[in-house]
């Protein structure tokens, strides 16, 4: 239950993207499409998931002092055999990510997870780490692109859909456009996964505490509540 637990943190309730408001650059940079978003997600969480397994594995080797030089020379690794796999199997997705394929070295994702999981937990634990956390960021440049691929070029994964690509919304291809749209998702994860804890009153919490001792509660049945002024 916990390994579960700690696998869906990362696509809903610490999303990195809609709640944690990580990787914004390569999210707002490639959701134009459809095909170059999800292939930045399966970029991003193979080298996160090599990374995460990486560092864990080597946590009580690497000095603490040189760290995160040493967890950066990981992830660059995991993102050179990425770029080179890419490169040789799919030119065309390689071509249209560019640069933001060999700014996964500097991802803030990639980095936070190595400092804040991966350096402090087992192997099994962090590549479930990394997956869920991989998972979310896919699922969220997913949700993105497919809105400005949809309502701003009338296509899905360069599919073009009747009645829809007669009335197109361009500026959703622009930068303006992903803002926008990054932030209404944003807006929606906050009022719909947001559920927090209610406030139970106790004694303690009570700014007359000083005063009765908690005799209060004692009078009314311990309730909590006053049963007169003191």
């Amino acid at each position: 239950m916990k390994a579960f637990e700690n696998f869906a943190k990362g696509i809903i309730k610490e999303n990195p993207v809609l709640v944690l408001l990580l990787g914004t650059c390569p999210t707002l940079a490639v959701t134009t499409s459809v095909s170059n978003a999800f292939g930045m997600g399966a970029a991003a969480t193979a080298v996160l998931l090599g990374s995460n397994v990486a560092i864990s594995a080597l946590r009580k080797v690497i000095p603490d002092k040189v760290r995160i030089p040493s967890y950066i020379v990981i992830i660059a690794a995991f993102v050179t055999i990425v770029e080179m796999v890419m490169h040789a199997f799919v030119p065309g997705l390689y071509d249209a990510l560019g640069v933001f394929l060999s700014l996964i070295v500097v991802n803030c994702i990639i980095l936070g997870r190595a400092e804040m999981y991966a350096s402090k937990n087992g192997v099994g634990a962090s590549a479930l780490d990394a997956l869920g956390m991989g998972i979310g960021f896919t699922l969220a440049l997913l949700a993105m692109s497919t809105i400005r691929e949809v309502f701003g070029a009338g296509s899905w994964m360069g599919m073009s859909i009747p009645f829809v690509s007669e009335y197109t919304v361009p500026i959703l291809k622009e930068a303006p456009g992903g803002f926008f749209v990054f932030g209404c998702l944003i807006a929606l994860v906050n009022k719909f996964g947001s559920h927090k804890p209610k406030k139970e009153f106790t004694c303690e919490g009570c700014p007359s505490f000083g005063l009765c001792g908690g005799k209060c509660s004692v009078n009314d049945g311990g309730s909590g509540e006053e049963s007169e002024a003191v």
